[in-house]
């Protein structure tokens, strides 16, 4: 759920040294007064379970919720199947956050003064609004909806999905369609930040400057089908999803054009460390180019010319015991020369050019190419308080055109945050969240010079993150 833009740490210091002071009485009061959390809503009310079984904290799953998640939200007993629910449960659960965030965006082009500005913001606002909904329609026959908004209230569907589940008898074989999350280890849809930067990962959906590839954006969900086995302890794992090259957006407004990601992941009992996994992920696909007009504007779904792109790297899950872990995801990524110049998104506005038949590229044009990795600790001091860092990188290896600066586009980005839930009960839950996030990112200011063009942004947010 993304909420805001950039923005900065308070400066002020004698009312900083007060808020630093306050926090830490309130941390202080809530290690003293820790309670145990029960369960989540809507699968919580249905199966009795408390919070902790399925959650290293509320949203991020632990190992027991994953393997939950992976046999379609089921716990492959008798009250699986609806038939045998309470006929006043209803499987809905809505999100919402108040919140107040400062946000700070450096560099910003302007008609005062000399043309450029730092543009600091801050007050209260509100998130957007989730209703999520899903179960099981019948034994091994699960859903999963999602109605979405901004904090406009313009709504979409950010899930809508039906598996068939355990086809055969086997936990192997599972399929499911619709819109759906890409299955990687470590989901945005259950990310533990919410700033603008950092409530995603940038990794998953970084492109180079200049690019017109919108459709390797791994954090979005998209829409197609998969297909999706485990071991019957969820040890070994591994994924195959087939989409439509539309990132998600319904209504096949680009083209005929397929991609495809695959991931394999294999856990390992380490003793008292806890359960470690390793996997690897490849996004391969292609995506149209050139568009046939009418009237000079594109013609939905009239998308030709299609060009490759992929990413490909390794995740990895660790666990240091009953209170620390960390997860690690590197990413190498490639752009066909045509997207890196600046063709692909035409309809949606990303790219102001058109390959069509005769154009040719510019001296000078290749492929892009980058590298990126991200870290993310957490300490679990009990299912109710969870303090989260998160570092991540990205470093251009070739520019989409040969003489542009080596670090162009580069990314560099910090996170750490707070979430603390007084309670947690099969009804509702609260969180008490806090968060910094800052990013530097080479190039893309408005000033010429070594250091006009880099631009640092933060964004600091307090808020009350509660469902039910």
């Amino acid at each position: 759920m993304r909420m805001g833009t950039q923005s900065s740490l308070y400066q002020v210091l004698r009312p900083g040294k007060l808020f630093l002071g306050a926090a830490l009485v309130l941390v202080f009061l809530i290690l003293s007064s820790s309670q145990n959390a029960n369960a989540l809503p809507a699968f919580a009310r249905k199966y009795g379970l408390r919070c902790s079984a399925c959650h290293e904290s509320w949203p991020m799953l632990n190992y027991f919720g994953q393997k939950f998640k992976d046999n379609g939200y089921q716990l492959m007993n008798d009250r699986d199947a609806p038939i045998w629910q309470n006929p006043g449960y209803w499987p809905v659960t809505f999100r919402i956050l108040p919140i107040w965030h400062r946000v700070s965006t450096g560099k910003v082009s302007v008609d005062q003064g000399n043309g450029i500005a730092r543009v600091t913001t801050s007050g209260f606002d509100i998130s957007g609004l989730d209703f999520h909904t899903g179960g099981t329609l019948e034994k091994n026959f699960s859903f999963y909806v999602l109605p979405s908004s901004d904090n406009t209230a313009s709504f979409h569907f950010e899930t809508v999905m039906a598996r068939l589940d355990n086809l055969f008898g086997s936990p192997w074989l599972n399929i499911k369609m619709g819109k759906f999350e890409l299955d990687n280890l470590l989901s945005e849809k259950r990310v533990l930040t919410l700033t603008g930067n950092g409530g995603i990962y940038q990794l998953y959906h970084f492109g180079p400057v200049g690019d017109g590839n919108i459709f390797g954006q791994m954090g979005d969900n998209q829409l197609g089908a998969e297909l999706m086995g485990h071991s019957w302890n969820d040890r070994t794992r591994y994924s195959a999803a087939l989409f439509s090259s539309t990132d998600g957006n319904p209504g096949l407004p680009y083209g005929n054009a397929y991609t495809g990601f695959f991931t394999f992941s294999q856990a390992f009992d380490t003793g008292k460390l806890g359960v470690d996994r390793i996997g690897a992920y490849a996004m391969i696909g292609q995506a149209p180019t050139y568009y046939l007009t009418s009237g000079s504007a594109p013609i939905p779904g009239a998308g030709l010319g299609n060009k490759s792109f992929h990413r490909e790297g390794f995740v990895g899950q660790f666990y240091f015991g009953q209170h620390f872990d960390l997860q690690v995801v590197t990413q190498h990524g490639w752009d066909n020369v045509w997207f890196g110049q600046g063709y692909g998104d035409l309809i949606g506005g990303a790219a102001s050019n058109n390959n069509l038949p005769g154009t040719t590229l510019p001296a000078g044009a290749q492929a892009p190419t980058w590298n990126g990795v991200l870290f993310e600790p957490h300490y679990v001091y009990s299912p109710q308080l969870i303090f989260i860092g998160r570092y991540e990188t990205i470093r251009m290896s070739r520019q989409s055109t040969a003489g542009n600066p080596s670090n162009l586009g580069n990314i560099s980005t910090y996170t750490v945050g707070m979430r603390y839930n007084p309670f947690m009960t099969s009804r509702a839950g609260f969180a008490w969240h806090n968060e910094y996030n800052w990013l530097h990112q080479d190039g893309t200011g408005p000033l010429a010079g070594a250091t006009g063009l880099n631009v640092n942004t933060s964004e600091v947010l307090t808020g009350f993150d509660f469902d039910f």
